[in-house]
């Protein structure tokens, strides 16, 4: 019998190994599973290369896993906003290695990994330093830059119901980069505010389906709150 569920976030990321390439979903906090960053906070692996469409918010979720210390290099869009100050005191003292990545060129990237394109041309970048070193092609009169797949160890994604074969369905723009991190990575691992039995997912709905997913655990929506709520006092 297929079941993906794990008893707990300290199970689902106890492999994540040191120099692990992860991709973390999330637009800003917007469908971040915090919890499983935070289990692999207490879980330890060091030498992390992370992707992300940002590099943290505040104190908590990303920002944490870097205030830690345990990443070496970031791969993100949008590296600082207004409470963006731990990567930026990392990135200022070299604790950490940035490869900046234009949003779209990020998404494709990972898209490509996922489905199994080789590498893409895009105008994005071209004739700045984002395109030194890289391959380049005039194309019916415009100037294109090679971008290579960008594929991940593992996956933390966030999702709003899961089932015991992995399928997913996301809640609004909790969805975001999900979808194409877990087609992307080795392991791809989801929390979910609910667990329902197999059968109960409407198959025009899944975003998401379970040949892609290798983990689910259940993080119950007032858990989450609980947290939050902790956290804020």
């Amino acid at each position: 019998m297929i079941n993906k569920i794990f008893d707990s976030l300290q199970a689902a990321v106890a492999d994540v190994h040191d120099g692990a390439t992860v991709m973390i979903g999330g637009f800003g906090t917007a469908g971040m599973p915090a919890e499983l960053i935070d289990a692999l906070i207490a879980q330890g692996a060091r030498d992390l290369t992370i992707v992300n469409n940002n590099a943290g918010n505040g104190d908590t979720g990303l920002a944490a896993l870097l205030k830690a210390k345990r990443v070496r290099k970031i791969i993100c869009s949008f590296p600082r906003q207004t409470d963006s100050y731990v990567f930026d005191a990392l990135y200022r003292s070299g604790e950490i290695e940035l490869e900046l990545v234009p949003q779209g060129n990020l998404a494709e990237r990972i898209r490509a990994a996922g489905a199994g394109i080789g590498g893409f041309f895009t105008p994005t970048g071209y004739g700045t330093k984002l395109a030194e070193g890289k391959e380049t092609r005039l194309i019916d009169g415009r100037h294109y830059v090679l971008e290579s797949p960008l594929y991940a160890d593992f996956a933390l994604i966030k999702a709003y119901k899961g089932d015991r074969w992995g399928n997913l369905v996301y809640r609004k723009t909790a969805r975001n980069f999900g979808p194409i991190m877990a087609s992307a990575a080795k392991v791809a691992i989801a929390q979910v505010s609910e667990v329902v039995e197999l059968g109960a997912l409407d198959p025009e709905n899944i975003v998401t389906p379970g040949i892609f997913v290798q983990r689910v655990v259940e993080v119950p929506q007032a858990a989450h709150q609980s947290l939050q709520a902790g956290q804020a006092a």
